[in-house]
């Protein structure tokens, strides 16, 4: 498998997980849609979970990043690992506040690893029945406006 295509994923998680401004605004959303995405470098098999909405989730206002983010990704590392016996999986999630804007990125994705794709992977899909994102009991409420 072409590292060409998993180096950029796991640059934006890395970069993703930075540390949290302590003096930051935490603003709760009553939901976001999310997608995961799994990749790994010792086999070309790549996961999509579906598009969906998650509730109560927080954004940190200072930068738009979702609070949480590494442990909703661990969610679907840990599905694959314990689920599918895939372990040792690189996850990321990509959210937004429409499901619009979320479907539009599952798209650019998905044809980077389908149709732009100069190598064959083997994509395959997870419904919501398979695997679903928890909502995350993180409480900022004394930041709530």
């Amino acid at each position: 498998m072409k590292i060409k295509y998993i180096l950029p994923l796991i640059i934006a998680a890395v970069l993703a997980m930075g540390t949290v401004d302590a003096w930051a605004k935490h603003v709760k959303l009553p939901q976001v849609y999310m997608f995961g995405f799994s990749a790994s470098f010792t086999d070309s098999i790549v996961y999509f979970t579906d598009v969906h909405a998650v509730d109560s989730a927080w954004i940190d206002d200072s930068n738009g990043f979702l609070d949480g983010r590494s442990i909703y990704s661990n969610q679907l590392k840990d599905y694959l690992a314990d689920e599918l016996q895939m372990p040792n999986r690189v996850c990321i999630v990509m959210y937004g506040t429409t499901r619009e804007d979320v479907e539009k990125e599952f798209l650019k994705m998905k044809r980077l690893y389908t149709v732009k794709a100069k190598d064959m992977y083997d994509v395959r899909y997870l419904n919501t029945q398979e695997f679903r994102f928890r909502k995350l009991d993180i409480n900022f409420a004394e930041e709530e406006d």
